[in-house]
């Protein structure tokens, strides 16, 4: 499953059976602040949203970024995933 960065809508997004879930974001000059996460609720319950984190984090990296949790599931994220630890410090 690819993860986009939507620029125009300052969104990750996730292309699933014809929906789309995706994490808001605000961007800073050092970091990215993930503000909201929304996935549609017939694809609830299947890991989609943590798949969805998991690319987002990953795109933020390559890019250089830090990453602010804006949202509790972000936040339950990171601390579930420590390979991550470095995008927050």
């Amino acid at each position: 499953m690819a993860i986009r960065d939507n620029k125009a809508q300052n969104r990750f997004e996730l292309d699933v059976e014809g929906a789309v879930a995706f994490a808001n974001y605000r961007l800073t000059p050092s970091a990215v602040i993930i503000t909201h996460t929304e996935t549609p609720r017939a694809l609830r319950g299947r890991g989609i949203a943590s798949e969805l984190v998991k690319g987002a984090l990953e795109l933020i990296r390559a890019d250089g970024h830090k990453v602010i949790a804006g949202c509790g599931f972000v936040v339950d994220y990171l601390h579930k995933n420590p390979q991550f630890a470095d995008l927050t410090g």
